[in-house]
C-alpha cells in the first residue's frame, strides 16, 4: 500500500471514519486544503428487502474526491496490518470510526492517532456523549481532541474547545454539527504544530472521568407524567433514535413516536407525532382522534 499525499506534502494523514458525522469534519479540512491521503471505512452494508450493498458516507465521499479508500472486515486483519507497517504517514485521524484500533496500527503513524471526541474529556467518555450531555442539562458543552490509547477515550488530550450552545437544549443532531464544525476548525489549527512536534498531550484525571452507555430501546421511553423538563431533554437528545410514549385505546395500548416538541411556561408540548401504524401528525389531530374515554 503506497500511502503518499500528492495535495498537502506537510502533514500526509489517513482518516478513519464511518457515518455523516465523520463526513461534516472532512469537509473542513477539505475546504482547508487538508486532503487525506487515504481514507479507512467500515465494508458496505447490505439494507432493503434486495440486501443491495451500500457505501458507508465516508466512502462516498473518498469517491466523489477521487481519494482511496480501504474496507476492511476487521482492523485487527493481519494482512491489513501488514500493509500499514511499511507505510510512512505522520498521522491519523479518528471521527466515529466504530472500532478500536489495535497496538499495531496505533504505532504505525509516526505522530499517533488523533480522535475527536464530542465532550471536555474526561467527563463523558463512551457511547453517547453528545446524548448524555442534554440528558443531564449540562450546558458546559465542548469537543476534544485526544492521542488514542488502546482504552476508550484515555488518552492524553491534544486540545479542547468550548463550544457555547444556544438555545438550549439543542438536538443531538444540532450539537453534533456544532461539535464537528468546531473540530474540524480545531484539527487544522493544531495539526501542523501537532506533526512537528510543538504540541505536547496532556494527561487526563482518570479520577474524574465520567462514562456514558450506548442508548437502548428502553431509554427512549417517555412516561408522560414524569418531570415535563427531563422529559423534554429525553426528546432533544434522543431525538435521531426517536422518542415515543404509550397510551390506551379501546382497551389497547398503542405506541405513539414523538418528532417534535416544545417546553413553555414550564410545560411539555407535543407538537408532532406518528402513532403506530399512521402517518406523522399534529399532536393536536392525534388527540382528536382519540375516544372521548382514552
Amino acid at each position: 500500500m503506497s500511502i503518499v499525499n500528492s495535495h498537502m506534502s506537510h502533514v500526509n494523514f489517513v482518516f478513519f471514519g464511518t457515518p455523516e458525522p465523520a463526513v461534516e469534519i472532512l469537509e473542513v479540512l477539505h475546504e482547508a486544503g487538508y486532503i487525506p491521503a487515504l481514507v479507512v471505512t467500515n465494508p458496505d452494508k447490505p439494507k432493503g428487502r434486495n440486501l443491495k450493498l451500500f457505501p458507508t458516507p465516508v466512502k462516498e465521499w473518498a469517491l466523489a474526491h477521487d481519494i482511496p479508500c480501504a474496507q476492511p472486515r476487521s482492523v485487527k486483519d493481519p494482512a491489513f496490518l501488514q500493509e500499514f507497517a511499511l507505510c510512512r504517514v505522520d498521522v491519523f485521524i479518528v471521527v466515529a470510526f466504530g472500532a478500536i484500533l489495535p497496538r499495531e496500527l496505533l504505532a504505525t503513524p509516526k505522530c499517533g492517532a488523533l480522535n475527536v471526541h464530542y465532550s471536555l474529556l474526561p467527563k463523558y467518555r463512551g457511547a453517547s456523549p453528545v446524548e448524555s450531555q442534554i440528558l443531564a442539562d449540562d450546558r458546559e458543552t465542548g469537543i476534544s481532541i485526544l492521542v488514542m490509547d488502546e482504552e476508550m477515550d484515555h488518552g492524553g488530550v491534544v486540545a479542547r474547545k468550548t463550544v457555547p450552545v444556544s438555545p438550549w437544549p439543542p438536538t443531538a443532531l444540532e450539537l453534533r454539527k456544532k461539535y464537528n464544525e468546531a473540530a474540524g476548525k480545531l484539527l487544522v489549527e493544531i495539526l501542523p504544530d501537532w506533526v512537528a512536534g510543538n504540541i505536547q498531550a496532556k494527561p487526563q484525571d482518570h479520577v474524574k472521568a465520567t462514562y456514558t452507555k450506548k442508548i437502548r430501546p428502553d431509554d427512549r421511553l417517555v412516561r408522560l407524567e414524569d418531570d415535563a423538563y427531563k422529559n423534554y431533554l429525553k426528546i432533544q437528545a434522543l431525538s435521531a433514535w426517536g422518542t415515543y410514549f404509550f397510551i390506551e385505546k379501546s382497551d389497547k395500548k398503542i405506541r405513539v413516536g414523538i418528532k417534535s416538541a416544545e417546553f413553555k411556561d414550564g410545560e411539555l408540548i407535543i407538537t408532532r407525532v406518528v402513532p403506530e401504524g399512521k402517518k406523522e401528525m399534529s399532536y393536536e389531530e392525534f388527540l382528536r382522534g382519540l375516544p372521548q374515554n382514552s
